[in-house]
């Protein structure tokens, strides 16, 4: 149940990803936001920028009592939260990105999806919780 929540804030919060980006779920865990018409140092900034939105964003996990209405849940977390008990538990979640354009070794949307997902493990092997192109 933690999983699919942290999947929705991810998702969530890569859908208010400025600069013209448009986010898609690529499968399981992984997720492609495209910038049409951006170079990669234009789309740059804005992937850091949700990289660390994501990072401030402190989820409380979700109780037995927590309601599975999205009204009610706003609710709780509007004017009346402050009369309400803490989370037993936030959690911070944190993304490793990788960026790539085309070019001249990646001149298709698969080979551009390769180098992406080469970034990707880079951006892993360096640490996590950063962008890498």
């Amino acid at each position: 149940d933690v999983g699919d929540q942290v999947l929705k804030l991810v998702a969530a919060r890569l859908a208010e990803v400025e600069g013209g980006g448009r986010a898609f779920r690529y499968g399981g865990e992984e997720f492609t936001v495209l910038f049409p018409g951006c170079s990669l140092d234009e789309a740059l900034p804005h992937l850091e920028a949700v990289r660390a939105a994501i990072e401030a964003y402190q989820m409380a996990v979700r109780g037995e009592d927590r309601p599975k209405q999205a009204e009610e849940g706003a609710k709780r977390r509007g004017a009346e939260a402050e009369h309400l008990p803490p989370p037993d538990k936030l959690l911070s979640v944190t993304i490793s990105i990788g960026a790539a354009e085309p070019d001249a070794q990646a001149k298709t949307p698969a080979q551009v999806l390769k180098a992406a997902d080469e970034a990707l493990y880079r951006a892993k092997r360096g640490g996590r919780n950063r962008v890498s192109r």
